[in-house]
C-alpha cells in the first residue's frame, strides 16, 4: 500500500484511481493509518481504504477466502467502462510491483487511445502492433522478444 502511495501522483496523472479494500473495519484502518502508515509515507495513504468486513466485494472479485474471513491480496485494473482489464493475485509474502502497475496503466491508456496493441513488456516509446490483416504472419517483423 505504501509503495503505491508513493506512486499515487503518477497514477492520478494517468487518469486512474486507487481504492484499497480489506475485510478490516473502518476503525482498524484508521488505527493502522495513524499508528503505522503515516510513519512510512509522509501524510499517509492518499487514497481511500474501504471496509469489506463480510467479504462481499472480495467475493465479487474472486479473492475472498471464506475460511480465513480475509480478502487475498490482489490488484485489479478496471477500465472507464467498468471492465476488468488486468488482475494480479499474490500470496501475502510476495510484494507487488508498483512500477509494473504504472507500466500496465500506460499500456492500457495507449491501447485505448490508439487502438494499437502493446507487446509483452511494452513501455512508452517501444514499438507497438497495429492489429489488422496486414499483421497476420508478420508479427515477427515488428516485434522481437528480448
Amino acid at each position: 500500500m505504501t509503495a503505491v502511495a508513493v506512486k499515487y501522483p503518477e497514477i492520478k496523472e494517468l487518469g486512474a484511481e486507487v481504492l484499497a479494500v480489506s475485510t478490516d473495519k473502518v476503525f482498524t484502518h484508521k488505527a493502522w493509518h495513524e499508528q503505522e502508515l503515516v510513519k512510512m509515507v509522509e501524510g499517509g495513504i492518499p487514497y481511500p481504504m474501504l471496509a469489506d468486513p463480510n467479504g462481499k466485494i472480495g467475493t465479487l472479485y474472486g479473492v475472498y477466502d471464506e475460511d480465513a474471513g480475509l480478502n487475498i491480496r490482489g490488484r485489479f485494473i478496471i477500465d472507464p467502462d467498468g471492465i476488468i482489464q488486468a488482475a494480479e493475485i499474490l500470496t501475502p509474502s510476495v510484494g507487488r510491483n508498483p512500477e509494473e502497475l504504472l507500466r500496465q496503466l500506460k499500456a492500457f491508456k495507449h491501447v485505448r487511445e490508439t487502438g494499437e496493441a502493446t507487446p509483452s513488456g511494452w513501455c512508452p516509446g517501444d514499438p507497438t502492433l497495429k492489429p489488422g490483416p496486414d499483421l497476420v504472419g508478420k508479427v515477427w517483423e515488428v516485434w522481437k522478444p528480448e
